[in-house]
């Protein structure tokens, strides 16, 4: 069991660095080609919170479970799904540029806490 989530947590951990960059390509080639933020972007990075809960969720079961290598790791990720929504909501009630901009980074932003976290454990 306890293997299966291992594998679960990497794959996941993976999946959001490559599904946060690809945000952030959308985001950014969309604020460059001065477009507002669609509905689509929208629910791809809510999915993207959503993802990072149950990468969170996973983590923690893993955490209380088995010896932690790093708790740094889970730092990283702690500021991840903190970080998602914050920007979400805070850029939301700005102008529609400003949103597309702080949505655009926040996926880097993440992209990069992703993997630092799976560098480090």
């Amino acid at each position: 069991m306890i293997g299966t989530l291992k594998f679960l947590h990497e794959s996941f951990a993976f999946a959001l660095i490559l599904f946060a960059a690809a945000l952030g390509a959308w985001g950014t080639i969309g604020f460059l080609t001065r477009r507002h933020v669609t509905g689509g972007f929208r629910s791809a990075y809510v999915m993207m919170i959503v993802l990072a809960g149950i990468q969170g969720a996973l983590g923690l079961i893993l955490i209380t479970t088995t010896q932690p290598r790093a708790l740094l790791h889970v730092v990283y990720g702690a500021f991840a799904f903190l970080f998602l929504p914050g920007v979400y909501f805070w850029a939301g009630r700005g102008s529609r540029p400003r949103e597309a901009a702080f949505l655009a980074m926040a996926c880097w932003i993440v992209a990069i806490a992703f993997a630092r976290g799976v560098a480090t454990g």
